[in-house]
Protein backbone atom coordinates (compact mmCIF):
# COMPACT_ATOMS: atom_id res chain seq x y z
CA UNK A 1 0.00 0.00 0.00
CA UNK A 2 0.93 2.98 -1.05
CA UNK A 3 1.41 6.19 1.30
CA UNK A 4 -1.36 8.07 -0.97
CA UNK A 5 -3.33 4.93 -0.76
CA UNK A 6 -2.83 4.74 3.14
CA UNK A 7 -4.40 8.53 3.29
CA UNK A 8 -7.33 7.64 1.09
CA UNK A 9 -8.29 4.91 3.18
CA UNK A 10 -7.58 6.73 6.40
CA UNK A 11 -9.91 9.52 5.11
CA UNK A 12 -12.87 6.89 3.91
CA UNK A 13 -12.89 5.42 7.25
CA UNK A 14 -13.14 9.20 8.83
CA UNK A 15 -16.08 9.44 6.21
CA UNK A 16 -17.56 6.34 7.40
CA UNK A 17 -17.04 7.36 11.04
CA UNK A 18 -18.64 10.45 10.12
CA UNK A 19 -21.80 9.14 8.02
CA UNK A 20 -21.96 6.53 11.22
CA UNK A 21 -22.39 9.65 13.52
CA UNK A 22 -25.48 11.20 11.64
CA UNK A 23 -27.12 8.48 11.19
CA UNK A 24 -26.92 7.54 14.72
CA UNK A 25 -27.96 11.11 15.93
CA UNK A 26 -30.79 10.89 13.40
CA UNK A 27 -31.90 8.02 13.94
CA UNK A 28 -31.81 9.10 17.81
CA UNK A 29 -34.14 12.34 17.25
CA UNK A 30 -36.68 9.93 15.57
CA UNK A 31 -36.68 7.07 17.37
CA UNK A 32 -36.66 8.70 21.35
CA UNK A 33 -40.16 10.26 20.21
CA UNK A 34 -41.40 7.24 18.38
CA UNK A 35 -39.96 4.54 21.04
CA UNK A 36 -41.85 6.65 23.49
CA UNK A 37 -44.70 6.52 21.99
CA UNK A 38 -44.61 2.92 21.16
CA UNK A 39 -42.62 1.56 24.26
CA UNK A 40 -39.38 0.83 23.07
CA UNK A 41 -37.44 0.67 26.49
CA UNK A 42 -33.97 1.27 24.79
CA UNK A 43 -34.88 4.97 24.00
CA UNK A 44 -35.15 5.51 27.82
CA UNK A 45 -31.38 4.00 28.04
CA UNK A 46 -29.35 6.64 29.91
CA UNK A 47 -25.85 6.12 28.60
CA UNK A 48 -27.24 5.59 24.70
CA UNK A 49 -29.50 9.09 25.58
CA UNK A 50 -26.04 11.03 26.96
CA UNK A 51 -24.08 10.10 24.06
CA UNK A 52 -26.43 11.17 21.46
CA UNK A 53 -26.94 14.13 23.32
CA UNK A 54 -23.21 14.61 23.58
CA UNK A 55 -22.61 14.44 20.41
CA UNK A 56 -25.12 17.00 19.05
CA UNK A 57 -24.00 19.33 21.68
CA UNK A 58 -20.28 19.06 20.20
CA UNK A 59 -21.74 19.59 16.97
CA UNK A 60 -23.40 22.64 17.96
CA UNK A 61 -20.84 24.27 19.33
CA UNK A 62 -18.49 23.91 16.89
CA UNK A 63 -21.20 25.68 14.32
CA UNK A 64 -21.75 28.47 16.95
CA UNK A 65 -17.71 28.58 17.30
CA UNK A 66 -17.63 28.93 13.33
CA UNK A 67 -15.58 25.82 13.09
CA UNK A 68 -15.81 22.92 10.66
CA UNK A 69 -16.40 19.40 12.51
CA UNK A 70 -12.90 18.47 13.38
CA UNK A 71 -13.69 14.89 11.48
CA UNK A 72 -14.61 16.96 8.21
CA UNK A 73 -11.56 19.00 9.09
CA UNK A 74 -9.07 15.33 9.09
CA UNK A 75 -11.16 14.06 6.34
CA UNK A 76 -10.25 17.43 4.15
CA UNK A 77 -6.71 17.42 5.59
CA UNK A 78 -5.87 13.23 4.46
CA UNK A 79 -7.51 13.43 0.80
CA UNK A 80 -4.92 16.41 0.60
CA UNK A 81 -1.77 14.66 1.90
CA UNK A 82 -3.01 12.00 -1.04
CA UNK A 83 -2.80 14.87 -3.19
CA UNK A 84 -6.28 14.99 -4.14
CA UNK A 85 -9.24 12.57 -5.55
CA UNK A 86 -11.45 14.57 -7.17
CA UNK A 87 -10.84 13.01 -10.54
CA UNK A 88 -10.96 9.27 -9.38
CA UNK A 89 -13.13 9.47 -6.08
CA UNK A 90 -15.82 6.56 -6.42
CA UNK A 91 -19.49 7.76 -7.18
CA UNK A 92 -20.51 7.01 -3.96
CA UNK A 93 -18.08 8.42 -2.05
CA UNK A 94 -18.76 11.68 -4.39
CA UNK A 95 -22.66 11.06 -3.61
CA UNK A 96 -21.99 11.00 0.36
CA UNK A 97 -20.24 13.90 0.52
CA UNK A 98 -22.48 15.90 -1.35
CA UNK A 99 -25.10 14.35 1.21
CA UNK A 100 -23.11 15.35 4.08
CA UNK A 101 -21.05 18.72 2.81
CA UNK A 102 -23.65 21.64 1.85
CA UNK A 103 -22.34 24.83 0.22
CA UNK A 104 -24.31 27.15 2.50
CA UNK A 105 -22.94 29.78 4.67
CA UNK A 106 -21.95 28.53 8.53
CA UNK A 107 -24.25 30.60 10.15
CA UNK A 108 -27.06 28.72 8.06
CA UNK A 109 -25.49 25.26 9.94
CA UNK A 110 -25.32 26.79 13.46
CA UNK A 111 -28.95 27.89 13.58
CA UNK A 112 -29.32 24.31 12.22
CA UNK A 113 -27.61 22.98 14.82
CA UNK A 114 -28.48 24.68 17.66
CA UNK A 115 -32.52 24.04 16.49
CA UNK A 116 -31.49 20.17 16.63
CA UNK A 117 -29.69 20.25 20.05
CA UNK A 118 -33.05 22.55 21.65
CA UNK A 119 -34.86 19.47 20.01
CA UNK A 120 -32.95 17.00 21.68
CA UNK A 121 -32.58 18.93 24.91
CA UNK A 122 -36.45 19.11 24.89
CA UNK A 123 -36.52 15.12 24.68
CA UNK A 124 -34.59 14.75 27.35
CA UNK A 125 -37.27 16.29 29.37
CA UNK A 126 -40.28 14.97 26.94
CA UNK A 127 -39.01 11.13 27.10
CA UNK A 128 -36.67 11.33 30.20
CA UNK A 129 -34.23 8.54 30.10
CA UNK A 130 -34.26 6.06 32.89
CA UNK A 131 -31.61 6.79 35.86
CA UNK A 132 -28.24 5.73 35.26
CA UNK A 133 -27.70 1.83 36.39
CA UNK A 134 -27.31 2.15 40.54
CA UNK A 135 -28.48 5.21 40.85
CA UNK A 136 -31.85 5.69 42.97
CA UNK A 137 -34.88 6.12 41.15
CA UNK A 138 -36.35 9.81 41.36
CA UNK A 139 -39.26 9.91 43.88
Amino acid sequence: MSRTDGFLALADSILAFHIAIILFNLFGMAAIPLGAWRGWKFVRIFWWRTLHLSLLVVVAVQAVLGRACFLTIWHDELVRLAGGRASYAPLIATLISRLIFWPLPSWVFAVLYLAVCAYTISLWWLVPPAPPHGSAAPR
